[in-house]
């Protein structure tokens, strides 16, 4: 396989921790988007949805991700809202294998909870906001060539179960 495997979830469904793994185990390359854009924007994202807005973090989200994606044999880790804009979801279908990892409500909050950096849950960083931002992106991540529920999993075992499914016939 030397298409890419692009990981999507809502933030703390473990995409980060579990792409660093699946990169090295596929022997890719691994990206973070966010880190990325970090990089490229020098500031943190939520400095940026600050200073410039949602709007603007999307079109640099989405420009990111086309050159990304421009390559091979990578594992793509992608912000929580990367699947947000169809023009997103058409070319990571077009560039490889699409993997959605869910976890619920509880336990993304339980993840989160000493996390600063994420600027949809600065301000209300509760169970009711968190459900909310997932019904509003489920249809999007149903989207996925498959979805893995990382709840009370670990690491290697979310990577198992993604490893085993790109075996199976991607």
């Amino acid at each position: 396989m030397r298409q890419n495997v692009i990981l999507t979830g809502f933030m703390g469904t473990g995409k980060s921790t579990v792409g660093r793994l699946l990169a090295t185990r596929l022997k890719f390359a691994f990206r973070d988007l966010d880190s990325l854009i970090i990089d490229k924007e020098g500031q943190s994202i939520t400095s940026i949805f600050a200073s410039k807005g949602e709007g603007y973090f999307r079109e640099v989200e989405s420009s990111m991700l086309r050159s990304v994606l421009q390559e091979t044999s990578q594992v793509v880790s992608t912000g929580g809202g990367a699947v947000i804009l169809l023009g997103n979801r058409d070319l990571m279908k077009k560039s490889g294998v699409v993997i959605n990892l869910v976890a619920a409500p509880e336990t993304i909050l339980q993840r989160l909870q000493v996390d600063e950096e994420r600027p949809l849950l600065r301000d209300s960083k509760s169970l009711e906001q968190i459900q909310k931002l997932l019904m509003e992106r489920e249809l999007f991540y149903s989207e996925a060539d498959i979805r893995i529920d990382t709840d009370g999993k670990n690491v290697e075992d979310v990577a198992r179960d993604i490893l085993n499914f790109l075996e199976r016939g991607v």
